[in-house]
């Protein structure tokens, strides 16, 4: 897939504002697995995967990870791996959802499939992966899985989910405005409201989810 120096900028500047959001933005949901973070990369590589396509969503994965494991990351090219997997899980599933039912339906459903996805993906590879890096026998990997691995997940996806759906219209609005991004092929205006009424439910959701695995509710 060729893209045009426009693209290219366009991605450089998508992975740098993912890797700020690395950066700046760490936050840990669960007591349970204090060393599992919240940052919200994903919502940014996602939108690109919409705008750009999934090759765009999985380039700019491959960037940002390989900056987090050379400046930030404590955990290596593991670590490196088990962020690329995850974000291309629900980043680059999404975006090739979207790219074929290019409307506000398609979108939801490839955010819906890229959450499943990657809440199957990352707890078979944390499985896998996870004694290595932490030094703990597997037993107390498989010990954390379900009360731990996987409600985590289902909140990340589901954060991602809704700041995405929160986040795209604001955001490609000022890339057109910047005339770094083309018009739309599909038409979402009509369901702008329920567009933000949905990411804005989903959003509060999660919020009171882990207020409550907290013990703050």
């Amino acid at each position: 897939m060729k893209f045009s120096a426009k693209k290219i900028v366009l991605i450089g500047m998508l992975a740098a504002i993912a890797y700020i959001m690395v950066f700046l933005i760490r936050i840990p949901i669960l007591p349970a697995v204090p060393f599992l973070k919240y940052e919200p990369k994903d919502v940014i590589i996602t939108i690109g995967g919409f705008l750009l396509g999934p090759m765009a969503a999985f380039l700019t994965s491959l960037v940002v990870s390989l900056v987090e494991m050379l400046t930030i990351s404590e955990t290596g090219p593991i670590g490196a791996l088990m962020n690329l997997l995850s974000t291309c899980s629900f980043a680059c599933t999404a975006a090739i959802i979207y790219k074929r039912r290019h409307t506000l339906g398609g979108a939801i459903l490839g955010l819906g499939i890229g959450s499943i996805l990657t809440v199957i993906v990352m707890l078979l590879w944390n499985w896998l992966i996870t004694p290595l890096y932490m030094g703990q026998p597997r037993e107390a990997v498989e010990a954390l899985l379900l009360p731990a691995f996987l409600p985590f997940n289902l909140l990340k996806t589901g954060l991602n989910s809704a700041l995405v759906l929160l986040l795209y219209k604001p955001l490609v609005s000022a890339l057109r405005k910047a005339k770094l991004a083309e018009a739309p092929a599909g038409k979402h205006g009509s369901s702008k409201i329920g567009i933000y009424l949905l990411g804005a439910g989903l959003l509060a959701t999660c919020i009171l989810l882990i207020l409550v695995f907290q013990g703050k509710l």
